[in-house]
């Protein structure tokens, strides 16, 4: 997708004119390089804007964590939106997207879908100052959109964190485990995008490079804000899934103490039975309790009821049942 600014009207066009490059040339360009084919995208950024092969090997490679690099003529930007649709399987996962900002042009290049770009090329035809703003003011205006959606999918991460706070004390050992495990993975994807993104975006605020002008960057400063609060959720989020760890594997073990509590006492309550009636199923002559065959009988069910009563008396007022 390619955007045309020139004499105040916005328009997309199929091919690019190299004129368009020279920063006198009174056009403003947005290149939009969004699920195409690696070997184009390669010699779109080579053949035709001239960048340098780091940031091109960068651009077409795999994932890549914040960052902003200048280069002679351009700036150069790795900033993650979310992967809205991995998101809604339930898990937590981000795509990252290139930017290369010249002094009258933007590129940016991503794989997937990306509602931020999408939001921004749907108003742009419509609206000639999102454009004509210059490529700078449209990467603000694509950052901001980006950090915007990131609040209902932390919102969601919230809510499960919630679920698996309530049911830490009630579901079975096999599903908390996974999904507190699987939350951990969510909130540590999210630490590791928002961390290094709050610094990168700190740096634009900080007018650091030549082409941000000081109103551009107390807009980059107001979405600096809302990456600090994200970063802070992130490490609140960090805290309580370690909580509801720590929580989980307490009371599992608090629970396997009750149960080898009992066992315990039920093998000691049967120690004396079982030796009582070893000794009077042996093949040898026991000395005789009063009464017959039948009387012994229930004289040693009798005595075996007596041990039995008598030690559990003594484990309840000893307090350990």
């Amino acid at each position: 997708m390619v955007f045309v600014h020139e004499h105040g009207v916005t328009r997309a066009v199929r091919d690019i004119d190299p004129a368009w490059l020279e920063p006198d040339s009174g056009v403003l360009l947005w290149v939009d390089l969004g699920n195409a084919d690696p070997a184009e995208t390669r010699r779109v950024l080579s053949d035709v804007f001239k960048f340098h092969e780091l940031s091109v090997e960068d651009a077409v490679g795999s994932l890549h964590h914040p960052k902003v690099e200048p280069y002679e003529g351009y700036l150069y930007l790795i900033l993650h939106g979310i992967d809205w649709n991995a998101t809604q399987q339930g898990g937590f996962s981000t795509h990252d997207i290139d930017f290369f900002v010249g002094p009258n042009y933007l590129v940016t290049v991503h794989n997937g879908t990306s509602r931020s770009i999408a939001s921004v090329q749907g108003i742009c035809p419509r609206n000639a100052i999102v454009l004509g703003a210059g490529p700078m003011a449209l990467v603000h205006r694509i950052v901001d959109t980006m950090v915007d959606n990131y609040r209902p999918e932390v919102r969601q991460l919230e809510d499960r964190l919630d679920e698996v706070e309530e049911a830490v004390f009630t579901a079975n050992n096999e599903s908390i485990v996974r999904s507190i495990l699987a939350l951990k993975r969510d909130v540590g994807s999210l630490r590791r995008v928002v961390m290094p993104q709050r610094d990168v975006v700190a740096r634009l605020a900080r007018r650091e490079f030549v082409m941000i002008d000081e109103s551009l960057s107390y807009k980059f400063r107001d979405v600096h804000d809302h990456l600090v609060r994200l970063a802070d959720e992130a490490n609140a989020f960090t805290d309580r899934v370690t909580g509801v760890l720590d929580a989980h594997l307490s009371f599992m073990s608090n629970r396997m103490n009750e149960v080898m509590k009992v066992l315990t006492l039920i093998a000691t309550i049967f120690m004396p039975l079982t030796v009582l009636t070893s000794l009077y199923g042996m093949n040898v002559r026991l000395p005789l309790m009063p009464g017959g065959e039948q009387a012994q009988f229930w004289e040693v069910v009798v005595m075996m009821l007596v041990i039995s009563g008598g030690m559990i008396w003594l484990f309840r007022k000893r307090g350990w049942v």
